[in-house]
């Protein structure tokens, strides 16, 4: 079979990394059309990658502008030239952007015998912290691009069970299920030693304009009030500067390492941290965030404030603690006094989770359900 996998981002590289071994494994022609834009470093991308046919795309250097819309809508158009040549008996469309859900919608009308699958990696405008003008035009403009495209997929998959509940009344009729973001294991020890005297928290990832500082530094304020409290930090962001200043003005130590890639690196900041932090504003729509995969990765339970998927995790697979607004004290007396046991109870658990939900075995396994499918 001649599979197609059409993607704007390096942002999710990952997964499209294990879509293209999970459909070369089956035996496929496997091509990979993508942007050679790098969304997160805003440079073109200079190497090649095998079966993976990068296409020039304008760069933009703003998250939110005109720029980058003009940019995802003229990639859509020019990767769909070569969806045109290549024919493919199956085409896996990576969303957002919206456009691409178009431009897909369009080719499966010329070519209805073609496979079409939507994988919605993100809701766009749905999950931008941008407030209610994102019900308004032209966002509910670009959102219907995505919506009234959707039908014409022989099957939806999203990335969490959030997004499709907020899209059931366009899903309704359709194919649908969720595919977990998937981390591929590395070898490297876990070793934890956890202070009985002080809390040693973890903050992972982008620090950016999604994550809740306030709310991060009155944990972390209350924190350190019963205990003393250091907040390691891997990552890097525009942000990075005002979340250090809020930690200290708390009284909390605050230790930063910039970017780790080595996983035995991020390992040994793990094995002193009693939980890793998961909390983002309310109002950013997302049900998993790839820090949370992270975390369980690495055997580390969290302190979240994620709806829908990561709490239900949370809460059925005690894996650390969610935050509501009426158990604050609760939380932050079992952060300062939950006994060694009970934290390493947690940090198993959270290795399970990941195993169980998040491993390439888990994925290829969800897959292999869908593949079959899609076969027939």
């Amino acid at each position: 079979m001649n599979v197609v996998i059409v993607n704007c981002f390096d942002t999710y590289e990952e997964r499209i990394d294990l879509l293209h071994e999970y459909f070369v494994s089956k035996g496929n022609k496997v091509t990979v059309i993508q942007s050679d834009f790098r969304h997160f470093k805003k440079e073109h991308r200079k190497e090649d990658k095998e079966d993976f046919f990068f296409i020039p795309s304008e760069p933009y250097y703003k998250n939110l502008s005109f720029s980058r819309l003009k940019s995802h809508y003229v990639f859509a158009k020019n990767a769909f030239k070569h969806v045109e040549n290549i024919q493919p008996d199956l085409l896996y469309a990576i969303i957002p952007p919206n456009s691409i859900a178009r431009f897909a919608a369009i080719y499966k009308k010329k070519n209805p015998s073609v496979k079409l699958i939507f994988d919605l990696i993100d809701l766009w405008p749905e999950t931008m912290p941008i407030g209610k003008i994102k019900n308004f035009p032209p966002f509910s403009f670009w959102q219907s691009m995505r919506d009234k495209s959707l039908k014409y997929a022989d099957f939806v998959i999203s990335e969490c069970d959030l997004y499709r509940s907020i899209l059931k009344d366009v899903l309704v009729n359709l194919k649908t299920d969720t595919v977990y973001l998937a981390k591929k294991e590395t070898s490297y020890e876990r070793s934890p030693i956890l202070s009985d005297d002080e809390i040693h928290l973890c903050y992972l990832g982008s620090i950016n304009n999604i994550i809740d500082i306030p709310k991060i530094k009155s944990l972390l304020e209350s924190v350190n009030n019963l205990k003393p409290t250091t907040l390691h930090i891997i990552g890097d962001g525009e942000s990075k500067d005002h979340f250090m200043e809020q930690i200290k003005l708390t009284g909390a130590k605050v230790n930063y390492y910039g970017k780790i890639y080595d996983n035995s690196k991020k390992q040994k900041i793990f094995d002193k941290c009693h939980f890793g932090i998961n909390i983002m504003k309310d109002e950013v729509c997302v049900g998993l965030t790839m820090k949370s995969i992270d975390y369980f990765q690495h055997g580390l339970p969290i302190i979240n404030n994620i709806k829908f998927d990561t709490k239900n995790l949370v809460d059925h697979y005690n894996i650390g603690f969610n935050i509501e607004n009426d158990n604050v004290g609760t939380l932050v007396s079992n952060i300062c006094f939950l006994e060694n046991k009970e934290l390493l109870n947690m940090r198993v658990n959270s290795r399970k989770v990941f195993e169980k939900y998040f491993s390439v075995e888990s994925f290829n396994k969800v897959l292999d359900q869908y593949f079959t499918t899609i076969e027939r």
